[in-house]
């Protein structure tokens, strides 16, 4: 299960892709705007995790990282 979290004026989205060969992708969607003001950055990371959890956790946390410096 994939949590939006709301920041501020972002929503911040993990997006989980698993693996044929086993293990997890991670990347993370921050959304900010709205109508066709609306801007959708992702991040792709390139670690691999072995279960959904961690690397949902990780790309929640480097989007709220993210978040924090802007």
């Amino acid at each position: 299960m994939q949590k939006n979290i709301e920041a501020g004026r972002y929503l911040v989205s993990p997006i989980i892709s698993p693996h044929i060969d086993g293990g997890f992708s991670a990347s993370v969607s921050i959304r900010s705007g709205r109508g066709t003001g609306t801007t959708d950055r992702i991040m792709r990371f390139t670690p691999r995790f072995s279960s959904h959890r961690a690397a949902s956790r990780y790309a929640t946390a480097e989007g709220l990282s993210w978040v924090s410096k802007h």
